[in-house]
């Protein structure tokens, strides 16, 4: 067995139960402090979760010298000011997507943590399942041919209009919070199998606010020479996150790429004859933690890294300019 990590929570966020208390409990790992700008908030996340104390905010959670990582759910425009912070005080990093509020201040990220000597890693927790894994194997194997076209969705129904997700302030929009994991697995898939990262050669976006997309879709090109679409909507009927990739013997499809738990099947098409895997409904998530504490505690690889996370960044920003957005401002550093 070896050692539990001992992570400190930034804020209370929902998110936080599914991404990180849940795993946290069949890993056994420590929730050693939490901190949020309402105290009376965290008190009652430490007591519904069992984190072993409370901060007054969270510059006291980086000042905790117990807290070896920090877990950072906060709305989009602060992962990038608070990750800093964290770095600047010498933790590891675990943030939800995407690490900044654009590529710029990403690329500040990814610097800061090399400097510090620190592990920064991003939530794109559906890269651990074996979901999308198996998914990559097969287009790479050569069983669907050679792989012309990769279409990735994220739907889901519509936040409240008061949420975060709709703030311009706070970097919201839908692909930011959800069409970053369609754009992810493009590129995923583009360096595994198409000659690397894929480029945007147009995209089209809805506002629901002004700066601030409902849904957007982006049409991408690989150096192979296949294309992609990029879908997210986040004022859909329901939740769906298929990923297709289309070759020139047949196409695999995950039913679910993001929340496997919902759908494990991954559906094999060649030559007109169909076959269905089912790859497992354990939570992407306990899979993204234990990845984490393996990478931490032994040196095992992490399938992720500082460059991966500046590189979707860049892909973000260069959707919204496709779509004639300008990419999210970054806010100023948080006061400690």
């Amino acid at each position: 067995m070896t050692e539990p990590l001992r992570i400190g929570i930034l804020g209370a966020a929902r998110i936080a139960r599914e991404a990180l208390v849940e795993p946290a409990a069949v890993t056994g790992d420590r929730l050693v402090a939490v901190g949020a700008r309402d105290r009376t908030r965290a008190e009652a996340f430490a007591a519904e979760h069992g984190v072993e104390r409370v901060h007054d905010g969270y510059a006291d959670v980086l000042a905790d010298a117990a807290v070896e990582v920090v877990y950072n759910p906060l709305a989009n425009a602060l992962h990038g000011p608070w990750n800093l912070a964290a770095i600047a005080a010498g933790k590891h990093v675990l943030s939800e997507k995407p690490f900044a509020a654009n590529a710029e201040e990403a690329r500040e990220v990814a610097a800061a943590a090399r400097a510090a000597g620190v592990v920064v890693v991003e939530g794109f927790h559906h890269v651990h399942h074996p979901v999308l894994r198996r998914v990559v194997e097969i287009a790479a194997s050569g069983e669907i041919g050679t792989v012309r076209r990769v279409e990735t969705t994220f739907e889901m129904p519509a936040p409240a209009d008061d949420d975060p997700r709709w703030s311009a302030d706070l970097a919201g929009g839908a692909v930011m919070d959800i069409g970053c994991y369609a754009l992810h697995v493009q590129r995923t898939l583009g360096r595994a199998v198409l000659g690397g990262e894929p480029r945007v050669t147009a995209a089209e976006a809805t506002q629901r606010f002004p700066g601030v997309d409902a849904r957007l879709a982006a049409d991408l090109e690989f150096p192979s020479g296949a294309t992609g679409r990029a879908r997210c909507d986040m004022e859909a009927a329901a939740f769906a996150l298929p990923a297709r990739v289309v070759g020139d013997r047949g196409e695999v499809l995950a039913r679910n790429f993001g929340l496997p738990t919902r759908d494990d099947r991954v559906e094999v098409t060649v030559d007109g004859t169909t076959r269905t895997e089912h790859l497992g409904t354990r939570p992407t998530y306990l899979y993204q933690l234990e990845a984490l504490r393996a990478h931490l505690r032994e040196g095992a690889p992490f399938p992720l890294n500082l460059d991966d996370a500046v590189a979707n960044a860049e892909l973000i920003d260069a959707a919204y300019a496709a779509a004639g957005m300008a990419p999210h401002p970054r806010l100023p550093a948080p006061a400690h």
